[in-house]
């Protein structure tokens, strides 16, 4: 059985940045955790105060998103609620995915990838600027149980959960979906560019 990724709330791998890459109201950020405060947010239907955490950020780069730097990020105020919960003593360094609203801040919830910069492969930091948005045409499809397989050639299919019973294993880690030279999708692992030969017939 195999499901789109996108149907799932399994983010906590890194293909959600495959998937914010394809999003064009979703920011890609990375950034230090200075500060925190509970703020209001509104008022929901009955005129209750909606509150939020509010998570005072230094932007250190940007891979996708406005050309302003993002100073902070909301969050509800519990896991219970999908918010998110950082470390604020500005000594971390965090890869942050989330949603631009309309008024410009930026939200975040649980199921988008929050992971500290430091605990990044090599590939993965690599991909972010170099390998990610080349499947943007590509679609991930998870596989969770045997026999699984891909629908289309413009699919990658995910198989660390069914494999390793994780789902930051070897393709999270050092693998992303590219688009090839015939529209087929394929892995590929590495940090230097894709070679022709694989774009063009090499078997991943």
């Amino acid at each position: 059985m195999s499901y789109n990724l996108d149907s799932c709330c399994i983010l906590k791998v890194l293909y959600v940045i495959f998937l914010a890459k394809k999003k064009p109201n979703y920011l890609i950020i990375r950034a230090k955790v200075v500060g925190m405060q509970e703020v209001d947010s509104g008022n929901d239907v009955y005129g209750n105060p909606i509150k939020r955490l509010r998570f005072d950020v230094k932007q250190m780069k940007m891979f996708k998103g406005p050309t302003q730097d993002i100073d902070a990020i909301y969050t509800a105020p519990s896991s219970a609620m999908c918010g998110v919960t950082l470390d604020t003593d500005g000594k971390k360094e965090y890869l942050i995915t989330g949603k631009l609203e309309v008024d410009g801040t930026m939200h975040v919830t649980l199921c988008d990838f929050m992971e500290q910069w430091e605990t990044l492969t090599a590939m993965q930091r690599k991909s972010l600027t170099e390998r990610y948005e080349t499947g943007c045409d590509c679609r991930i499809t998870r596989c969770t149980s045997i026999p699984c397989m891909i629908s289309s050639p413009a699919e990658c299919l995910w198989t660390d959960w069914v494999i390793e019973k994780t789902v930051n294993g070897e393709q999270a880690k050092h693998y992303a979906c590219i688009k090839r030279s015939d529209d087929s999708c394929a892995w590929y692992r590495g940090s230097a560019p894709p070679r022709k030969d694989f774009l063009d017939i090499e078997d991943p």
